[in-house]
């Protein structure tokens, strides 16, 4: 194990490393309270909850994998039980998410038995619909987005295809969410994933030409692959686990080189400022039909903080 570090994380992270025989590089995520604080803001069901989280620690793996300064979103839309998932995590370490559905679809599929779901969480959960990943770096900069149908029968799996038709990149993902013991009787949310890409060439980038590759090359990377695939479920989700000896207990017979760890923590970008914006975009008598008991009252979707505004200050917002 070589470093290359000047601090230590253990929890909240997305570690990059590099495999020594130059096969491929990757990413470690480790969600602790970034996202059980996302997680336990709804009341989502278990199947729900659990598709929300691999989506950020899905975000958190891609993040790596695109230079950027703003935000990297990843949405999923079906037309399953599950109808919407929202991560995105901005490049200082920002992140959230939120997830709509039908209550009474998801009740029936999850009392259908433990494996109803497992089994093929995308099928099951979200059905046919798309899977997108967005860069917004602000106005003065193009947005990227990238769209694939969903195919597979996890998350991975339909992040893989995007990577292997979007953007010509061999990578495999390997995602993990649950439940674990915290405290006398209680339990809380943890997420974990881990990538590789190939590299080629000694490191250089992927070829471009269709030029075939040396056969070390090929075992390398299978090697690779095999050996990232190999981690548990356990092992991704364990706060106890140092990092660099995960990474070891991988990786060690080819050598692994770990580099500086970036931090993530569950933070909304919602306001009251920000909600003032929006209702101001709306026309006065629209916002007289959104009173409840006198108040207008919004919900952030992410965090589910309430912003709420009386006729006073209804009446100031307008005026000013």
């Amino acid at each position: 194990m070589i470093g290359n570090r000047s601090a230590l994380l253990l929890d909240d992270l997305v570690q990059p490393f590099q495999i020594e025989s130059m096969a491929a590089q990757g990413r470690f995520v480790r969600l602790g309270k970034s996202v059980d604080n996302v997680l336990t803001a709804h009341d989502y069901p278990e199947s729900v909850a659990a598709l929300l989280g691999e989506a950020q620690a899905l975000a958190g793996l891609l993040a790596g994998a695109f230079k950027y300064d703003g935000v990297l979103t990843v949405q999923v839309k079906g037309d399953g039980p599950v109808t919407l998932l929202v991560a995105d995590v901005t490049s200082d370490g920002a992140m959230r998410g939120y997830a709509q559905y039908d209550a009474d679809r998801v009740r029936a599929l999850e009392a259908s038995g433990p494996d109803a779901v497992s089994a093929a969480p995308v099928a099951r959960l979200l059905g046919s619909g798309y899977l997108a990943f967005t860069v917004d770096q602000g106005a003065e900069h193009q947005r990227y987005q990238g769209i694939v149908e969903l195919e597979g029968t996890t998350l991975a799996d339909c992040a893989h295809a995007y990577l292997h038709r979007s953007v010509q990149m061999d990578a495999a993902i390997n995602l993990a969410v649950g439940r674990v013991p915290a405290g006398p009787g209680g339990e809380t949310w943890r997420a974990g994933g881990l990538m590789v890409q190939r590299m080629a060439d000694g490191g250089r980038l992927q070829r471009q030409s269709g030029e075939a590759r040396d056969s070390l090359d090929d075992d390398a990377w299978r090697r690779a692959v095999v050996l990232m695939k190999s981690c548990s479920r356990d092992e991704l989700l364990d706060q106890r686990l140092n990092p660099d000896d995960l990474l070891f207990r991988l990786f060690h017979e080819d050598g692994v080189r770990v580099f500086e760890p970036s931090s993530v923590e569950m933070r909304c970008r919602c306001s009251r400022a920000r909600v003032e914006n929006v209702l101001r975009s709306f026309p006065r008598t629209e916002i007289e039909s959104m009173k409840v008991e006198d108040r207008v009252v919004v919900t952030c979707e992410f965090c589910n903080a309430e912003y709420g505004f009386d006729d006073d200050q209804l009446e100031r917002l307008y005026r000013d």
